[in-house]
Parts: structure tokens; C-alpha cells; sequence
């Protein structure tokens, strides 16, 4: 394999990783098939998860590499290309929410809502049932009624297309200014990238709490909170960093971008840990002020997560995503040993696996048995067959670069002379 002093480097998408995750993609779609013959809603459910998931550490790629432009980081030049594949394959992720949400919202059932027997769609059934907004109708709710004029099919489609559409094309803007970058040398890209990246991160940050809203929020249309969309950014933010700092490590294992060095881990590392703190701050405020406060349309929320069959995994979710970096990688030599920021990734991606889990299930599919039967096969294989998905797209979109580094990138000396 090249030296680091070769950045002619081509990433080569083959062996074993390719095969287990088209063996992934196959579990994930018999898995699917199979639940979808069995409990369609627990199925749609799933699928809104890994959806989710899979765009939101899409999204968190594109932000990535715009945080690195507009702060003038020299740091992260020579990885940037980890992120950028995640860009590159955000267009696709996206397509496959959309499709999931249109077929949650459009596709109906016979289902219980609030004691009654009604026809409902698998997602979003509190606000985007027939009727749910005229007086006089049997499915007539009043709190949801007038919030109809922002959550209605119409709008909150057109919200998403433009949303996630714009995310998209910024970062496939930022991809192909960094190729011509390569090509062209010089900082004239640099400057588009810079700019584009200023204007992505004003309009991500605006939009991303709505998006949050929306996709995941009017689950349960009822209840509201100001946090959630920071909450679910924080979430996103940090499984994104986990799963960058898990794929350079299987890159570098794999005798791929060798320049990369355990400074660089070690700054992926504090940013995992940093950021698993303010996820637990912002979780810990939204939860503190509503069991404070004690209005009943507020704590509904969270009574749904202390049932039995939800308690458990409510728990587990602070344990795993706050205790466990806490624990872990806080000492300086744990952000530097490889192994051990490896179990730390694991960790943190089914740590908000769990997280994204409690923050769709009890609104949607709701208490089954026991608090074991909450996660079962249609979980783990719809889960399984996201991350081969996941692994298959954004190891092909690494390949396809050029080259596994930005070699005329203005700060990449800094990056690959970097030490702390």
C-alpha cells in the first residue's frame, strides 16, 4: 500500500466489507418483507428510525465538512474526505426517508386511536387522519386542528423536499469544489467552499430543529418542546463523529490513509466526548424543566417512556450515551488508543440507535408485552440492513475520489503536520 507521502491514493471498495454488507442489505430487505406480512406498523415505525438515521448522519457529514471551511480548520484537511463521502451520499438517504415518509403518511390502516377504532395512516395517524381538523367530524381533535395550517400533508412534504434538498446540493457543491480544487490548485475553490459553507450552516442551523419537528416530533402531535430539534441535532451530531472515527480507523487498518495519526483520533475524540456532554445537557433540560413544571400535556411524553416496557431502555439510553464516553474516553490516553476509541464508536451508534428508538416507538407502535419484546427481529434486522446500506454507499462514493486525500487543499501541511 502507498506511504503517506503517496496522495495519489485510490480507495478500492472490495473484499470482505463489501460482501457482508450486500449480506446486510439482503437481511434488511427480507426483514422488511417479512414484517410488513406481520405488523405493518411496527414495520413502517422501523423504517421512519433507520431512515432517519441514515439521513441525519448524512446531514451531519455535509455540516462537517462546511464547521471545517468557515472555522479555517487545518486539522481535519487530510481526513475531509471521510465526511464528504457521507455527502455524497446524503441525495440518496434523503430520497428513501422521503419515500418512507410518503408511504407512512399515504398508506392507511385500521388502528386505535384514544380508545377509538379508526382508518389511519402507519405515520404521523394524530395529525394526518381525514377529518382530524373539521369541527363536526368524528376524528375532530381540537388541538390538533389548530395546528393544521403548519402540520398539513401539503406544507410538511414541501418542507421536507426543500429541507433535505438543500442540504443535499450544499453538499454536493462542497464535494465538487474540493475536486476542483485538486485539479485547479490555487485558493479560488477554497473561497466557494468557504462561502458555500457560511450559507449552509446559517440555513442548516435555522432549519434543522423544523426538520426535527417534523420528522419525528408530530409523531406525537400533541406534545411539544423547544428542545427537541437541538436534542436531536446534538444526537445526530455525535453519532456522525462516531461512525467518521470508526471508518478511519477500518481505513487506516486497512493499509488506507496511513498520514492520519492518533493526534487526529484524539481530535475526534474530544469531539465525540465534548458533544456526548451537551447532548446529555440539552436531554437532561428538556426533561428536568417538564417533570419540574408538571403540566400534564407536557409530561405526557415522558410518562409514555416510563412505562414498564419502555422504563428499562430509558435508562439504558442515558447510561450508554452519557456514562459510557464519560467513563471511557475523558483521559487523554483513551482518545489516543485505538482500540478503545473503537469500542467508544460502538458504543455511541447504538447509543443513539437506542436514542432515536425512544423517540419513535412509544409515539407510534406503543407498549407490546414486556420491556424485552420491545426490540425484536423486525428491530435488529431492519437495523442490519440500514447499516449495510449505510457501509455500501459510502464506501462506493469513497471510491470513486480520485484520490483518498485533497492534495492541493491550502491547509493540508498543517494537517498532516498536526500534533497536540
Amino acid at each position: 500500500m502507498s506511504t503517506h507521502n503517496s496522495f495519489d491514493e485510490q480507495f478500492v471498495f472490495t473484499g470482505k466489507v463489501k460482501t457482508l454488507s450486500l449480506a446486510a442489505i439482503a437481511v434488511g430487505v427480507v426483514t422488511i418483507i417479512a414484517g410488513f406480512l406481520t405488523n405493518g406498523e411496527r414495520t413502517f415505525a422501523n423504517l421512519l428510525l433507520m431512515g432517519y438515521y441514515f439521513a441525519c448522519v448524512c446531514m451531519a457529514g455535509v455540516f462537517f465538512c462546511a464547521l471545517q471551511y468557515v472555522a479555517q480548520a487545518g486539522w481535519s484537511a487530510s481526513l475531509i474526505r471521510v465526511p464528504q463521502a457521507f455527502a455524497k451520499t446524503l441525495p440518496i438517504a434523503a430520497t428513501i426517508l422521503l419515500g418512507i415518509v410518503v408511504a407512512g403518511l399515504f398508506i392507511t390502516h385500521t388502528t386505535e386511536i384514544e380508545g377509538k377504532q379508526v382508518v389511519a395512516p402507519y405515520l404521523y395517524k394524530l395529525w394526518a387522519i381525514a377529518g382530524v381538523e373539521i369541527k363536526g367530524n368524528a376524528n375532530f381533535d381540537p388541538i390538533i386542528a389548530g395546528k393544521h395550517v403548519f402540520l398539513n400533508k401539503g406544507f410538511f412534504l414541501t418542507r421536507m423536499i426543500v429541507f433535505m434538498g438543500s442540504y443535499a446540493i450544499f453538499g454536493q457543491l462542497l464535494v465538487k469544489y474540493s475536486e476542483g480544487e485538486d485539479d485547479l490548485g490555487g485558493m479560488f475553490y477554497y473561497k466557494k467552499s468557504f462561502t458555500i459553507s457560511c450559507l449552509f450552516l446559517v440555513i442548516f442551523g435555522f432549519t434543522t430543529p423544523i426538520f426535527a419537528f417534523d420528522t419525528i416530533m408530530s409523531l406525537e402531535a400533541h406534545w411539544f418542546s423547544t428542545m427537541f430539534g437541538w436534542y436531536n441535532f446534538a444526537a445526530m451530531w455525535v453519532s456522525c463523529l462516531a461512525i467518521i472515527t470508526l471508518t478511519i480507523i477500518y481505513l487506516r487498518q486497512s493499509g488506507y490513509m496511513q498520514w492520519i495519526t492518533q493526534d487526529h483520533l484524539h481530535n475526534l475524540g474530544q469531539l465525540m466526548f465534548g458533544f456526548s456532554i451537551f447532548w446529555t445537557y440539552v436531554w437532561f433540560a428538556q426533561f428536568l424543566l417538564i417533570y419540574y413544571a408538571n403540566i400534564p400535556e407536557e409530561t405526557v411524553y415522558f410518562i409514555r417512556r416510563w412505562e414498564p416496557e419502555f422504563k428499562p431502555w430509558f435508562w439504558l439510553n442515558i447510561v450508554i450515551n452519557f456514562l459510557a464516553p464519560l467513563l471511557i474516553i475523558m483521559a487523554r490516553d483513551s482518545k489516543r488508543t485505538t482500540s478503545v476509541l473503537k469500542v467508544t464508536c460502538f458504543i455511541l451508534i447504538i447509543g443513539h440507535w437506542l436514542d432515536y428508538f425512544q423517540m419513535v416507538m412509544p409515539g407510534t407502535v406503543g407498549p407490546t408485552s414486556h420491556w424485552y419484546t420491545e426490540i425484536l427481529w423486525i428491530e435488529v434486522g431492519v437495523a442490519i440492513g440500514f447499516v449495510g446500506l449505510f457501509v455500501f454507499l459510502t464506501m462506493s462514493a469513497l471510491s470513486k475520489f480520485k484520490s483518498m486525500i485533497p492534495k492541493k487543499h491550502p491547509f493540508l501541511q498543517e494537517s498532516l503536520h498536526h500534533h497536540i
